[in-house]
């Protein structure tokens, strides 16, 4: 798999990876070991909601599909740690409409993500929103912006955001603000039905 994008995702192209991917648990393991690097199957385990014999099935499962690998090995050296191989991931649906594998798999995963990532807004709002103070709260919200563009066009703008995003993502820990935090930035890139009025003003 590829990873020469400019945010070093790992590019999954495979519809048996996209598949193994669509599971819960194992999307829950992959973003924890790209949010907060190496772990054992036993630290992860009550994170992603499996206990730690299950979580490493899922770990080796994952591996096999070049989405995780060995980490160097911690204190207690008796304990596999692992590591996500990049530290996003991305995929495409097939061009191809006669791919009815790839188009299947792509869904599948599609909906698996959005099934996880739905209540993140929600439990920020309830959780984080009332800690932060004024200036972080400020810069904090969500947009809804209707645009009426052609496939290019939206395939310009999300290379536009991402060019401007990637010196982000990509610098290294030590050139990060001293007064920086993590930051969550979601798109939803969601194209509307073909029957809509497009020639209408957004």
């Amino acid at each position: 798999m590829d990873s020469s994008n400019r945010l070093g995702d790992i590019e999954i192209t495979d519809p048996q990876a996209m598949r193994a991917l669509a599971h819960p648990v194992r999307l829950a393991i992959l973003d924890h070991l790209q949010r907060h690097g190496p772990a054992t199957a036993t630290q992860l385990a009550p994170d992603v909601g499996a206990t730690p014999s299950v979580t490493s099935w899922h770990l080796r499962h994952l591996a096999g599909f070049g989405l995780v690998r060995d980490s160097e090995p911690g204190p207690d050296r008796r304990q596999r740690r692992w590591e996500a191989v990049a530290r996003g991931f991305r995929f495409e649906t097939p061009q191809d409409t006669a791919d009815e594998e790839g188009q299947s798999a792509a869904r599948v995963l599609s909906q698996q993500m959005f099934l996880r990532y739905a209540d993140v807004p929600s439990r920020w709002a309830a959780e984080v929103e009332p800690e932060l103070d004024a200036a972080w709260r400020r810069m904090a919200g969500l947009a809804n912006t209707r645009v009426v563009v052609s496939a290019e066009e939206l395939a310009a703008i999300e290379d536009g955001i991402e060019r401007i995003l990637a010196p982000y993502v990509t610098r290294d820990p030590e050139e990060r603000p001293t007064n920086g935090r993590g930051v969550r930035l979601m798109r939803y890139v969601l194209p509307e039905d073909a029957e809509e009025q497009t020639g209408q003003t957004p």
